[in-house]
């Protein structure tokens, strides 16, 4: 059983959602499926309460992410993220809606995927392979800690995917077959918004830009600062925007563009958005992707002869990797340059670019790049 339940009150100056609540020790399936179906025909986001991770753990989490992001920068960008997507990601790294923001987003994260060894056949598959760890030495039990939340917030996607089968006519371990989440490409990414750092829509700044996700579904688990906005209609002009009020104890889980392609567009994967007030924020996204050739495609309970399938099917790794490249800075974009007085990392975009001096300064300074 989960810790207590607290809404935390949202800024009035945008609307707040009214979300449905689904308890995962709620023995009336019926009533969880149908409360899904139709948060997921809606807006395509829910809270789940009732999971099983203790408070007391969810706390730790976020108190050893905290630990990491405190870390100097210059010891975060030793574990700058590689191919794989494994590791930290400074500001500015990610872009995710380049026709309405000047630069990246301004938060920082860290990657962490399934543990494959480095000599299992496995590790030759994209987003698969060892992850990268603190050093003991810095962060002692952080590894720990980050491992077990990643295997329970495994557990809880299982229980939910349940639910999602069932809304959608199929048999309840549909997505637990081997190709579907049997070997799951699950990911936990940290996430931290710093200090003074406001967005500003009109000036295109972002916490974390208008997006969907990729995958299946993603929890998200906050602390009690108001950020995350959904717009339920992404095709409206202009369009409406809408804040999601944290939730002590629970988690707001939203389908991702995967499970919008096997619904045939009927479950929708919605448009979302981070915008802060220079409020420090932390958060913790885990998205939940099938197995790397798993074929997303339409499923036959979402299409008829009057409703053909809309999207054309791919394996889920093709199109992690394209939403990937198209939404992370190339890293051949960091450079090193050494000098005589102190080594420099150099981040280099498309208007700015970042100057990070390993021994001399800590601090992250934005310049204007012509």
């Amino acid at each position: 059983m989960a810790g207590p339940v607290k809404e935390v009150a949202a800024p009035t100056a945008v609307k707040t959602t009214a979300l449905n609540c689904i308890s995962l020790s709620d023995p009336d399936i019926n009533k969880s499926v149908s409360l899904l179906k139709q948060a997921c025909l809606d807006s395509g986001f829910f809270y789940v309460v009732d999971h099983g991770i203790s408070q007391e753990f969810m706390d730790e989490v976020f108190f050893q992410s905290k630990k990491f992001f405190d870390l100097p920068l210059p010891e975060k960008m030793k574990l700058l993220r590689n191919e794989k997507h494994r590791g930290y990601t400074p500001p500015l790294d990610e872009l995710l809606d380049p026709e309405n923001q000047v630069h990246g987003d301004y938060k920082e994260g860290y990657y962490i995927g399934v543990e494959v060894p480095e000599d299992d056949p496995q590790a030759e598959k994209p987003f698969f392979g060892p992850n990268q760890w603190p050093s003991k030495h810095i962060l002692p039990g952080w590894r720990r800690v980050m491992e077990q939340y990643h295997q329970e917030a495994l557990r809880v996607s299982r229980s939910i995917a349940k639910i999602i089968a069932l809304a959608l006519d199929l048999d309840a371990d549909f997505f637990d077959k081997p190709e579907m989440l049997g070997d799951p490409i699950a990911t936990l990414r940290l996430l931290h918004y710093e200090r003074d750092k406001a967005s500003n829509p009109v000036k295109g700044i972002y916490g974390c830009g208008a997006h969907s996700d990729y995958g299946l579904i993603t929890l998200l688990a906050t602390d009690d600062v108001v950020g995350l906005q959904i717009c339920k209609d992404k095709d409206a002009r202009p369009q409406i925007w809408e804040y999601v009020a944290p939730l002590k104890g629970g988690f707001i889980v939203n389908l991702g563009d995967m499970l919008e392609r096997w619904s045939n567009g009927v479950f929708r994967s919605t448009l979302h958005r981070v915008i802060v007030d220079g409020q420090e924020r932390y958060s913790m996204a885990y998205f939940v992707e099938p197995s790397h050739e798993c074929l997303v495609k339409c499923l036959p309970s979402c299409t008829s002869e009057t409703n053909p399938p809309k999207y054309p099917p791919v394996t889920c790794a093709a199109y992690l990797r394209q939403r990937y490249k198209d939404t992370h800075l190339d890293l051949t974009s960091y450079h090193e340059n050494q000098t005589r007085e102190e080594k420099v990392i150099i981040l280099s975009l498309p208007s700015y670019f970042l100057s990070i001096p390993i021994e001399a300064n800590n601090e992250l300074n934005c310049y204007r790049h012509n």
